[in-house]
């Protein structure tokens, strides 16, 4: 469960175990879920990190190798191009709240089923309330689908529209940028505009 380190986790990250006051109870409720098949697999439940409440939510996928091992969302290769986007834009993990629509690893970091999703949707539900952020940057496709049904994220990215009283922006998951060298530059673009709409300037 967030909020106890594992002894491998690096001194860089351990900020990012804090518990947002309130969390506690929901947090807990994930570490015990046996809702899915992916209870099974899991090491450690992953979550999510940040403050809360937040202006900036972020929503990826699923948890991979490195996060199973450490209980946090986005920090393998994935998440090391996510904290430079966010240095790009004047940010940092700590002050975001990222986390994912499944809460433990698909087995061999394969796309989160949507039985495995729907098992996931009332914390998701819970985590973005709590976090009431201004802001929700969906990353990846799974994460875009409650507020892009049947849509593309090649044809959508970057365009945000207001939804419940937020504003909420798809974007390329960042293992995409990875597997796909050109959409860096497209990601730090998508990214470029956050502060504007953090602003209200949509």
């Amino acid at each position: 469960m967030t909020g106890e380190p594992p002894r491998a986790a690096p001194p860089a990250l351990q900020p990012l175990y804090a518990v947002p006051d309130g969390f506690a109870p929901l947090y807990e409720e994930i570490a015990d879920c046996p809702a899915c098949d992916l209870a099974r697999g899991r090491s450690r439940t992953v979550p999510g990190s940040g403050p809360a409440p937040c202006d900036l939510m972020f929503i990826g996928e699923g948890p991979g190798e490195r996060e199973d091992e450490l209980g946090l969302p986005f920090v393998g290769r994935s998440g090391q191009f996510l904290d430079e986007l966010l240095v790009g834009i004047g940010r940092s993990r700590a002050d975001v709240y990222v986390t994912n629509v499944v809460k433990c690893r698909p087995p061999g970091n394969r796309d989160p089923l949507p039985a495995e999703i729907e098992a996931c949707g009332a914390f998701l539900g819970r985590q973005i309330a709590q976090v009431n952020p201004r802001v929700i940057a969906t990353l990846g496709r799974f994460s875009m689908a409650p507020w892009f049904p049947g849509q593309r994220i090649s044809q959508i990215h970057g365009r945000p529209i207001e939804a419940g009283g937020r504003t909420i922006v798809p974007m390329y998951h960042p293992a995409a940028a990875l597997r796909d060298g050109s959409l860096r530059a497209v990601m730090k673009a998508d990214f470029a505009q956050i502060p504007d709409l953090l602003r209200g300037n949509a």
